[in-house]
């Protein structure tokens, strides 16, 4: 293979703005062929921010270099499928959280449209399961409060170890691709700059309300006694009466 001869390549997007990323792999048709990658789920970030591109390795122009490098593209994504920053969405079959978290409220909503799945299933019959959930210790219940801070902060360390998400750089560099990103974002108009200040005022009020409705709108049922109410009247009710204010399952 010359200098000039055409590579496969395993490659690494970065932004001038914002710390996202992306990895991938590319056969060129000829030497130093234009190519940034083919996202489909967050191509808007090309469009938005400035995509600069790294060459991390270099395979010879065969059959077998090929498969070969598509191992270590799925061996390097791997580990940063479900970091914040990373924009592989997946990984040989492997779907990240959000990927999943999407189709999951697709399904939702197809089977609420269609009266199938959990919206085929009566109150009573919801709050029957919720109290064999919690007496057999499964689901949400199946971890203790500390349980869960404690896998959370191992979650934490580990990210800071691989130095990945936002342990991948110093507070000067996050600090300037906020001041970037920030002023990408107002030279293009997106987000809060894309509202006047009146319209900004008039959105809060209405968020507000919505926001309040919702929960207002929710229905908690007591674990130990029955009691059924709003999120904020179970919880006084709760406290009222010296009940663990944990002991509780949505029922609507």
């Amino acid at each position: 293979m010359t200098s000039q001869s055409p590579r496969i390549y395993l490659y690494k997007i970065t932004f001038e703005e914002v710390p996202y990323y992306y990895y991938g792999v590319h056969k060129e048709k000829y030497y130093n062929e234009e190519y940034w990658g083919t996202p489909i789920t967050h191509k808007w970030c090309w469009k938005f921010y400035t995509p600069k591109k790294q060459i991390l390795e270099v395979f010879d122009y065969t059959d077998e270099s090929w498969l070969e490098a598509q191992e270590v593209e799925k061996r390097i994504i791997r580990p940063f499928l479900n970091d914040n920053w990373c924009l592989n969405e997946n990984c040989n079959g492997i779907l990240s959280l959000k990927i999943l978290k999407a189709a999951g409220k697709k399904a939702a909503e197809t089977h609420k449209n269609n009266n199938t799945g959990l919206y085929n299933v009566s109150l009573e019959k919801r709050i029957e399961n919720g109290k064999k959930a919690y007496e057999l210790g499964v689901g949400v219940h199946s971890r203790t409060k500390e349980k869960m801070s404690e896998d959370g902060r191992k979650g934490a360390k580990t990210q800071q170890e691989l130095c990945i998400g936002i342990h991948g750089k110093t507070k000067e560099q996050i600090r300037e691709d906020g001041r970037k990103g920030g002023n990408k974002v107002k030279e293009l108009g997106l987000g809060i700059h894309g509202f006047t200040k009146q319209q900004r005022i008039e959105n809060a009020r209405n968020g507000g309300k919505v926001s309040g409705k919702n929960v207002g709108n929710q229905k908690w049922m007591c674990i130990e006694t029955g009691f059924i109410s709003n999120p904020g009247g179970l919880t006084r009710y709760q406290k009222s009466k010296n009940i663990d204010t944990s002991k509780r399952v949505r029922v609507s």
